[in-house]
């Protein structure tokens, strides 16, 4: 597993506990953990930003609307993920929105000026917040170019690759990946259409490189995977 994969910690840094403060006892009457149903949104589009967040439950999805309305989705988030991050580099407003896809989601929150203040004296957590407010931007930055440079196919497998690397577990020679999407998720994730997702999936399993289920994608050979 790479050493991104565990995002929220880092050394003897554990950010699940710091952003999640009711389970900090010093922090547990000023900080609720929200708790949200399917579809319901945590933050909307030009919302100002003043929070920053993390999943400690269900899953979050990030997007935004292109010119004709259609939806866009940038990411989707697990227990431990951080989102809303873009506060901390001067975002004033959201420029996407969050909302939850699972019933009981719950969503821990800090303000930002609370968590500037513990990052004021702790040189670790400062350090990580940094490290992860950069490792979105690269993540983002390749997906740019994945959408401009490359087919349908290859934005699919790379997409399948980048999750072995950022959340599979090994498994002998075999990477799995516990599988919280589903095929018209990943084509929302890739810039396809779900019947290309499927097709491309299928055609990876005929020829033996995968193999998944609704729980689970397992790779065989991460090196021969494309």
């Amino acid at each position: 597993m790479s050493a991104e994969s565990n995002l929220w910690y880092f050394e003897d840094v554990d950010l699940f506990k710091v952003l999640c403060p009711s389970k900090t006892p010093t922090m547990e009457d000023k900080h609720t953990p929200g708790v949200y149903k399917k579809d319901e949104f945590i933050y909307f589009k030009d919302q100002s930003s003043e929070n920053i967040y993390m999943v400690s439950n269900g899953r979050v999805k990030i997007g935004t609307y292109g010119p004709d309305g259609k939806e866009i989705v940038k990411a989707i988030l697990t227990k431990g993920e951080l989102f809303g991050e873009m506060a901390l580099a001067g975002e004033d407003t959201r420029q996407d929105f969050a909302q939850a896809m699972d019933n009981d989601t719950r969503v821990c929150a800090m303000t930002i000026e609370d968590l500037q203040n513990l990052m004021v004296d702790n040189k670790e957590l400062s350090f990580k917040i940094l490290k992860i407010v950069g490792f979105r931007l690269r993540k983002m930055e390749r997906k740019i170019e994945s959408l401009v440079f490359k087919d349908a196919r290859t934005r699919i497998v790379d997409f399948l690759r980048e999750m072995a690397e950022e959340k599979g577990q090994k498994v002998g020679f075999e990477m799995m990946i516990k599988n919280h999407l589903t095929h018209k998720d990943i084509a929302s994730l890739t810039g396809t259409s779900r019947q290309t997702v499927t097709t491309v999936m299928n055609e990876l399993r005929d020829s033996n490189l995968i193999t998944f289920d609704r729980r689970r994608i397992l790779i065989r050979d991460l090196e021969k995977l494309a």
